[in-house]
């Protein structure tokens, strides 16, 4: 048995400002700490369990948590491995459920002053299905595609919502509330109890797997009229306006692997 975990760094509580999450930023180092301490925290639920635990380093260059802090056992992806697995490199068919541990509201939504969806300063918002697209939808629909159930979320307050919208089952811990440009956070230490504890009882709880949809419409709208026309030469891909292009996919795969290469610059 074999869990995977997912880990941002905008979702961990405390974190509040974009120089949190970059090298050398003001914070940048506690906002590390505190992201290798929710992940080992839902290392220790899955590893209770009897679950081999494997950890994906999803920020930024993917170098951000400690894995001297990490329970032992625990293997840790770090880096990038240029696929269209992206966030959740490293899973396949082989694991019994995905964990997200950091995640963030997407861009294009109000619940967060850290709110995107990749790249910031790309786009102005994803939509699949008509629905506004977090990281955690995208990650989500790789899983499901490898027939693995997303089964826990921790991070903010309007991502917690938005995921219990799209996988009604999820288990979740909100870590802090966005308002405007600041954040209202639970302490450090209550939100590795809770994540350990979620972690715990999502997996005990056996969720079962979303089903597929019949096909995948995914929209981007960009911030640059440029970047929309380069990505509208992708195979099947139509630009609709000048910073919009829409795509198709019957699969969740195809999705995946189309939008790689159409925010590719």
């Amino acid at each position: 048995m074999k869990v995977f975990i997912s880990a941002d760094i905008e979702g961990v509580t405390g974190v509040t400002s974009w120089c949190e999450t970059r090298y050398g930023g003001q914070g940048y180092e506690a906002a590390c700490r505190q992201m290798t301490l929710e992940v080992a925290a839902a290392c220790r639920a899955a590893m209770k369990l009897g679950y081999e635990v494997v950890v994906k380093d999803g920020h930024e260059d993917a170098l951000n948590i400690d894995l001297t802090q990490l329970p032992k056992g625990v293997q840790l992806i770090r880096g990038w491995m240029t696929t269209p697995a992206s966030m959740m490199g490293g899973l396949d068919e082989s694991f019994a459920a995905a964990v997200y541990i950091g995640y963030h509201s997407p861009e294009g939504s109000d619940a967060s002053p850290l709110a995107h969806t990749m790249e910031h300063d790309l786009f102005n918002w994803i939509k699949i299905n008509g629905e506004l697209a977090s990281e955690f939808l995208l990650n989500a629909l790789w899983a499901t595609a490898h027939g693995v159930a997303s089964v826990f979320l921790s991070g903010d307050d309007g991502m917690c919502r938005l995921a219990q919208k799209s996988h009604p089952e999820i288990f979740t811990v909100a870590t802090k509330k966005g308002i405007g440009n600041a954040v209202w956070n639970i302490h450090p230490e209550e939100s590795i109890e809770k994540i350990e504890k979620g972690v715990e009882k999502a997996l005990e709880a056996g969720i079962g797997l979303m089903p597929i949809e019949k096909e995948y419409n995914m929209i981007i709208n960009f911030k640059e009229h440029q970047n929309a026309r380069r990505a509208s030469w992708y195979p099947g891909a139509k630009q609709t306006d000048s910073n919009t292009v829409e795509y198709t996919a019957e699969t969740p795969w195809k999705l995946s692997v189309a939008r790689m290469f159409m925010t590719e610059i």
